[in-house]
């Protein structure tokens, strides 16, 4: 039998619920036990796949093709695990079945209604996770703020589901805000106060409160806070502001979060494994050197947009004791008749140019990724990326000056980047991507055998269109390596030009799979090349 733990949010959005449930998870990992993760969304999208990056941050993919939102990728890159399709569920989702449900019949004449249909399918999914992954302890977050319309009927399943499994199976953590007003120079314990009461309406006491504060609390703010909201003082876990998110594990374990978490579920107290996460705080802390990566891209007003490339980048300096400096690049200020390319891009000694969709910014990633191979600088392309150094070499090498993709253009006379045939004839936008683990081949003697030392390789895809297979020749012919090709549908996974100190791009996305203290591989090459260049300079 699994044991649940419930993250929760209140007073406001951003206080790091994510960041919370992936710490809970590492630590509890750190103590010898199986988890597994998920996450609850109130909108009433069936997944995120559909939605601006600008509006809700980047869309990360499992392994076996589900488009999630952006916290599992906090949770994979803290736990080390890879989540499936029961990790992220939304109202949309869970509507949606029970409605299909209803037209088939199911429910033998039933009434529908919010309780108990619903709820007994939000309680189904959280089973489902526990079942399906054979964890220990499943945890849980529940997204948007406690009192919000939208996730009313999640936080009413929850309270069924403690009442199903007993508070020896349960365990609530509520994270909530403790501002710090300058004016009388004191720490409000109001907004907490206030949140737990709200939680309480439903139905719903917390055994424990991660507080979210500037400074420490002290120890009569604590005592306040435990007092109102009827948990002993020791079940208030400070998450004092850090400079890294890769701290917070260890400032949880301090306060010992995973014992109270276990007394409470009747488990063992084994001692903690966590030197391999000590020694990665080590290294972030002694980060003497520094390198510029121009990340060009066309969401760059949210970072949160590009999140897993910017941890990778990240991971990538932590390996080379090195801080990497990512300068944000709008591509289409790139395209502006008056900007000088090298004044934008000449302090970088890498170029990335990661994923996206449509035809905005594209000339400015295609002028960005010329720079890069007419200059020697490193070059990086994800998904898009690798599309758009294959327009770029078609055009400029290979002398097919209008190459380009059906995506930015459906007339064009040199579609170097297509559609595939069983593609064409698709209507819906949603889940209908190439999503999820695809294997690779990878040729010996390439960059990308170097990078991976392995021949077959498997990484994540989020994408519609395809290199041209039609233009593969040309393009060997004039210098290009397709260094990496899918063998069941012989399509092109990895390009590169040998002629060039490092340049190498994937129609996959490698970010997803990259971890804070085991960078990916083509992200660790990339930096080093970087690296190796201001050397050099």
């Amino acid at each position: 039998m699994a044991k649940f733990v419930f993250v929760t949010g209140g007073v406001c959005s951003g206080l790091g619920k994510g960041i919370t449930a992936s710490s809970i998870a590492l630590l509890l990992k750190a103590k010898g036990y199986k988890v597994f993760m998920q996450k609850f969304d109130p909108y009433m999208n069936v997944d995120p796949g559909t939605m601006s990056p600008i509006q809700h941050g980047e869309v990360f993919v499992t392994a076996d093709g589900c488009e999630t939102d952006l916290d599992l990728g906090h949770y994979e890159r803290f736990i080390d695990e890879e989540l499936n399709y029961t990790s992220n569920i939304t109202n949309g989702k869970i509507y949606s079945s029970v409605i299909e449900k209803e037209r088939r019949g199911d429910f033998l004449g039933a009434t529908i209604q919010i309780v108990p249909h619903i709820s007994n399918e939000i309680k189904n999914k959280i089973y489902e996770a526990a079942t399906t992954s054979n964890a220990d302890i499943v945890i849980t977050e529940i997204g948007g703020t406690v009192g919000d319309i939208e996730s009313s009927v999640m936080m009413e399943a929850l309270r069924q589901f403690r009442l199903e499994q007993g508070r020896e199976n349960t365990l609530f953590v509520h994270t909530t805000l403790v501002p710090y007003l300058f004016g009388s120079n004191e720490l409000k314990t109001k907004p907490t106060q206030n949140s737990v009461i709200e939680l309480r309406r439903l139905g719903i006491q917390p055994d424990i409160l991660v507080t979210r504060a500037p400074i420490e609390l002290g120890e009569s703010i604590r005592k306040k806070i435990a007092l109102f909201g009827s948990i002993p003082v020791e079940n208030i876990i400070e998450a004092k502001d850090v400079n890294n998110i890769y701290e917070i594990p260890l400032n949880f374990h301090k306060q010992k979060i995973e014992e109270i978490i276990l007394k409470q579920f009747n488990l063992k107290i084994e001692k903690s494994n966590l030197s391999y996460w000590e020694e990665l705080i080590h290294i972030v802390g002694q980060l003497d050197n520094e390198v510029e990566i121009a990340l060009v891209g066309k969401y760059i007003e949210l970072e949160d947009a590009y999140l897993s490339v910017k941890e990778a980048l990240k991971a990538a300096g932590y390996k080379y004791k090195t801080k990497v400096k990512i300068n944000w690049i709008d591509s289409e200020i790139l395209e502006k008749k008056d900007t000088k390319i090298e004044d934008v891009l000449g302090n970088a000694k890498g170029i990335l140019v990661p994923g996206g969709f449509g035809s905005r910014g594209i000339e400015g990633k295609i002028l960005a990724c010329q720079y890069a191979r007419e200059n020697k600088i490193p070059y990086l392309g994800i998904c898009l990326g690798m599309q758009i150094a294959v327009i770029e070499f078609a055009r400029h090498v290979c002398g097919i000056e209008d190459a380009s993709s059906t995506e930015f253009d459906e007339v064009c006379k040199n579609p170097v980047i297509d559609l595939m045939a069983n593609q064409k004839a698709i209507v819906n936008k949603g889940g209908t991507l190439r999503l999820g683990n695809y294997e690779c081949h990878i040729e010996k003697g390439t960059l990308a055998y170097k990078d991976y030392n392995q021949e077959t390789i498997f990484e994540r895809h989020r994408h519609r269109y395809e290199f041209n297979n039609q233009y593969r020749e040309i393009l060997e012919k004039n210098g290009m390596v397709f260094s990496g090709i899918n063998p069941d549908l012989n399509l092109v996974e990895i390009i590169e030009l040998p002629d060039h100190p490092h340049f190498i791009a994937g129609q996959f996305h490698p970010e997803f799979k990259s971890r804070p203290t085991k960078a990916h591989p083509l992200f660790a090459s990339f930096v080093q090349a970087a690296i190796n260049l201001k050397k050099k300079k």
